[in-house]
Formats: structure tokens, C-alpha cells, sequence
């Protein structure tokens, strides 16, 4: 596979300077495999893979290293895997296992996200692996600990994205230009909003050396999103998205417009937190298509989807000024 002179492909050993996000819940081995055949870097997301197999509920850990096989038996391009880092022994566990469920299916790649811990990112390189690091709210000062430990690509996010969102209010616009500048010789990927070649160009304008797109890739046809779900985004805009905690936010389903009357009438913003994810988070809804009591949580750009797509298709046209 022909590589493009930019440094996150030679890093990344990719043909082209783009990474699905890793996506809680509506992420498989399929979606993933897609992203890495079409020459970009498909990365595996927490809650990926059968939940129930034969009957047996399979543990998260068990379900990744199941899910990672499943992945290498449809590519052999290079793949990532997520990893959330928040410097604690319980998070720093979990990573341990991931590391060796990457190794022992032959991923190299780690998507941090979260805070630098330095425990999780000397067993990244002792394993040998690739640290892309993405803050959940980057600055310029967090993004030069991680350049400074060892980070091989950074992620800027802007509070464009969907998921979990940025504390700050610094749009992709703004946060890009800043991470950019912060950093010495680490490429920076830009995040938030960014769903067809328009974004794309403009993260290069503003010196990213590549793009990390998550909502784009939720309207494909490999993603196991509900259908439901992915009919709501095609016929949405960014303006109908409401805040349903902190640093949350959903299209208007009958859950989140209740979150919203309650947040907005003074409850408190972390028990609104807790009850989502008491209900299942965001696999409630975007899984499971159960839009009445659960959230769709997406980037304000997606009026620029207009369609279900193949995931070869999305890159192509995500890519288009990078194909030959």
C-alpha cells in the first residue's frame, strides 16, 4: 500500500492522514476493518463485540480480545485500539489487558483518551505500540506532557465533536491553531465536526496534519448503529442539539428533552450523568435504536450528512484531494 508523505501516515504505516474515532458502543470489527481496508486507520471502541455469546455474558476485557481477533481475520492493514487513561488503578488495570489483547492480535496502535498517565504510557512503549493522545479537553499545556512523554500523534478536539465533550468552549477552529503551536515535532489531528472534505481542508489550513472523525463514520452502512438512529441524523442539523448534562448533549429524543427540562430546572448535572449511564449510555438509543429513553449524542456538523454511505465511500470522499 502506497503511503502519502505526511507524517501520521508513516507513523500510522496508512495510506491516508485519517482515523475513525473509537466510538462507545456502535463499533464492531466490521466498521473497523472497513475504515483500515479503505486505507485509513479503523480503531476499536470500548463495548465493541457480542455482549451474550451461546448464553454467557462476556466481560468487557474478554469481549475486546474476542473482537480484536475478529478485526485481524478481516484486515491485515494497520489498526488501532482504544485505551481511556484517567489515572486511577481501575482504569490503569483495565489498559493492562487491552495492551495485552493488542499484542497478542498484532495492534500496535493505542488511542489514548484522557489524561496523561504515565503508567499506562511506559507499558505502551515497552510493548512497542504508537500513543496517539487525545485530552478530552485539550490545551497547549497538556498537549506538550504528552509530546514531551512520548505521544507520537497528537488529537486537538474542539467542542464540535459529539461524545463526550470538551470542558472548554474552544470550537475545532480555535483549539487546532493552539495545539499546533504548543507542540515541537508531533503531528496534530484535528477533531469536532469534521464529516466531508470541507472540514477536512479547512484542519489543514489551520496545520493539522490529519483528521479524527467519529459522527461521519456512524452514517455507514458497516456501523451497527440502528437504523433508526442513522435516519434521524441524516434528517437533523447541529441547531437541534440539546445539553442533557455536563458536557453531554443529544438530538432531541424524548430522553434527552426530559434531561434537558430537568437540567435546565436547577438538577443536579452529575445525577443526570449517572442516570444515563445507569440506563445504558449511549448504547440505549444508538444501538439499540431505543429513542425514547436514550440519548444520540453526534457533532453540530452533521447537515453536511445527507446520506448512508459504505465506509470505502467516506473515505474516498473524506480523502478525495489525497487520492492519486
Amino acid at each position: 500500500m502506497k503511503t502519502l508523505d505526511n507524517p501520521v501516515c508513516r507513523i500510522l504505516g496508512i495510506r491516508y492522514p485519517l482515523i475513525q474515532a473509537p466510538m462507545n458502543w456502535i463499533n464492531n470489527a466490521e466498521m473497523v476493518a472497513a475504515v483500515s481496508n479503505a486505507g485509513a486507520l479503523g480503531v476499536l471502541g470500548p463495548n465493541a463485540g457480542p455482549k451474550v455469546i451461546d448464553g454467557r455474558k462476556v466481560p468487557t476485557e474478554e469481549r475486546i480480545s474476542l473482537e480484536l481477533a475478529r478485526v485481524r481475520r478481516l484486515t491485515s492493514a494497520p489498526v488501532g485500539i482504544n485505551i481511556f487513561s484517567a489515572n486511577d488503578d481501575g482504569t490503569r488495570a483495565y489498559a493492562m489487558k487491552t495492551i495485552a489483547a493488542a499484542k497478542a492480535n498484532d495492534v500496535n496502535v493505542y488511542c489514548l483518551v484522557g489524561t496523561f498517565d504515565d503508567v499506562i504510557y511506559s507499558a505502551i512503549k515497552a510493548a512497542g505500540g504508537i500513543i496517539v493522545h487525545r485530552e478530552l479537553t485539550p490545551t497547549p499545556e497538556s498537549a506538550r506532557v504528552a509530546e514531551e512523554h512520548g505521544a507520537d500523534i497528537i488529537v486537538a478536539t474542539g467542542i464540535d465533536e459529539g461524545g463526550m465533550l470538551p470542558s472548554s468552549c474552544m470550537g475545532t477552529f480555535t483549539i487546532v491553531p493552539a495545539i499546533v503551536d504548543a507542540v515541537k515535532s508531533a503531528p496534530v489531528m484535528a477533531a469536532g465536526g469534521i464529516n466531508d472534505i470541507r472540514g477536512v481542508r479547512a484542519a489543514f489550513a489551520l496545520g493539522a496534519q490529519g483528521v479524527y472523525v467519529g459522527t461521519r463514520f456512524i452514517v455507514s452502512d458497516e456501523c451497527p448503529a440502528a437504523q433508526n438512529v442513522k435516519d434521524m441524523i441524516v434528517a437533523g442539523n447541529g441547531r437541534e442539539l440539546i445539553d442533557v448534562a455536563p458536557n453531554e448533549r443529544s438530538l432531541p429524543t424524548a430522553a434527552a428533552i426530559e434531561y434537558n427540562r430537568r437540567l435546565r430546572s436547577g438538577e443536579s448535572a452529575e445525577a443526570l450523568h449517572k442516570e444515563i449511564m445507569a440506563k445504558g449510555g449511549l448504547g440505549t438509543a444508538m444501538l439499540h435504536g431505543d429513542v425514547t429513553n436514550g440519548i444520540i449524542s453526534v457533532n453540530t456538523g452533521i447537515s453536511t450528512i445527507r446520506s448512508v454511505k459504505p465506509v470505502a465511500e467516506i473515505v474516498d470522499e473524506l480523502m478525495a484531494d489525497f487520492r492519486d
